[in-house]
């Protein structure tokens, strides 16, 4: 199936949407950007906020630090945070130009008990209404289906902004990425103009690479990428297990660092990307064919996971990992073929792995699925893959990935609501 301009433009105009700069778990970060317009709105400091979340955000927003506080953990300290000291115009980089008057305001609010947050009955997996009020007066925001989409606001009830929206609706915004194919994608990653990819390629290199490289230098959350080089040395195959989770290790407990997401996710944005640097290192590779391998990362990453959704029971450090290893594998010459074959081993190995939110164990999840990668790209190069009808696997990739988001979407509707009532027993 041969690539077409339309098909180049479409990857590139996917690789701007997915590849934005975050600061902090994106969770957490949509509450602090929705409470942050709230108050820009609202044209005051809040006398209180009322957080309505869909169970998925939740999930992922309950246990992580929020960037900028260095302890201040969960939805409550993001929403006033966002509302005391958030920038709404930097929308994922709402926390950057926090103060540390900022976090003490912040620390006195939750004290007086200003945020409350209830659980919003709603089919979307990532849907956010928030409500600030001072005095008589309120405004609202509600974010759906993306972290930083703005789908309708108020202020005093009389609708200031509105897009046409509906929660039922899963396909994400933005480009259709029903165009994305494993042989497209690497004739697009050989021939593409690299120079309007340069901009966010360069920025996912800096950035997430900076991020692994404090969690390998200082011992965040509970040191997963330090104690895999401890324990396993440092070859290539360990070092890209252990910088991934390092950056993870960071990211989940409070560091300031930004990164470059990918499908919506800190976590998979490193993922996706931190692998295939230490290999391209480890081999010599040029700049060039590292962001070459960027883009089949990327893309392979947004073909496996955009028909799940941004949040679910399945955790896409999975997704993001095979992908990482689809880009190591171009990097030493591979065929669409051979990735197909790195997914269908991958997927059929870890494909199960749930999320029970952002957290630090989310470092080891992601060290386990690169390592899952990575063992499914040396069976496939001895010619070794899972046949079809062995448990989800089908007769080509294509089915494959669709077997494993069928199951990720539908078939774990209900997990998805028991993990959520297991963790808030807690």
């Amino acid at each position: 199936m041969k690539l077409t301009c339309e098909d180049a433009r479409r990857y590139e105009a996917i690789l701007h949407e997915e590849l934005l700069v975050a600061l902090g778990c994106t969770e957490p970060i949509a509450i602090a950007f929705a409470a942050a317009r709230a108050r820009q709105i609202l044209g005051a400091e809040p006398e209180a906020i009322e957080v309505a979340c869909s169970g998925n955000l939740i999930k992922n927003a309950r246990a992580v630090v929020v960037p900028m506080t260095q302890d201040l953990r969960g939805m409550e300290a993001a929403a006033i945070l966002g509302a005391v000291g958030g920038d709404a115009d930097r929308e994922l980089e709402v926390l950057a130009g926090v103060t540390e008057q900022h976090v003490e305001r912040t620390k006195e609010l939750l004290a007086k008990n200003i945020c409350k947050v209830r659980l919003l009955d709603t089919p979307a997996k990532l849907h956010i209404r928030l409500v600030c009020s001072a005095g008589e007066d309120t405004a609202l925001v509600e974010i759906l289906h993306e972290h930083n989409h703005i789908v309708h606001a108020e202020r005093n009830g009389q609708t200031i902004y509105d897009v046409p929206h509906r929660a039922e609706d899963v396909a994400e915004g933005g480009t259709d990425r029903h165009c994305l194919g494993l042989e497209k994608i690497v004739e697009y990653a050989r021939t593409c103009e690299l120079a309007p990819l340069l901009p966010i390629l360069d920025r996912q290199i800096e950035y997430n690479g900076a991020i692994a490289r404090e969690g390998l230098t200082h011992r965040w959350g509970e040191a997963v990428g330090p104690t895999l080089l401890e324990v396993y040395g440092d070859g290539v195959n360990v070092r890209a297990r252990a910088a991934a989770a390092a950056g993870s290790d960071a990211r989940m407990n409070g560091c300031e660092m930004p990164v470059v997401i990918n499908s919506g996710s800190g976590n998979q944005g490193i993922t996706v990307s931190v692998p295939v640097m230490e290999y391209a290192r480890a081999l010599g590779s040029s700049h060039e064919e590292l962001c070459r391998a960027l883009v089949v990362s990327n893309l392979v990453a947004v073909m496996q996971k955009y028909k799940v959704g941004r949040l679910s029971a399945f955790c896409g450090a999975v997704s993001a990992a095979t992908a990482a290893v689809c880009g190591i594998a171009f990097l030493q010459g591979a065929e669409a073929d051979m990735l197909g074959m790195i997914i269908t081993n991958t997927q059929a190995n870890v494909g199960g792995i749930v999320c029970d939110g952002a957290k630090s164990s989310c470092a080891a999840k992601i060290a386990s699925s690169v390592e899952a990668g990575l063992m499914g790209y040396e069976m496939a190069k001895r010619g070794h893959v899972f046949r079809p009808g062995e448990g989800l696997v089908k007769d080509c990739y294509e089915e494959t990935i669709d077997s494993f988001c069928r199951m990720a979407k539908d078939g774990m509707e209900a997990t998805d609501r028991e993990i959520l009532d297991i963790m808030m027993e807690n």
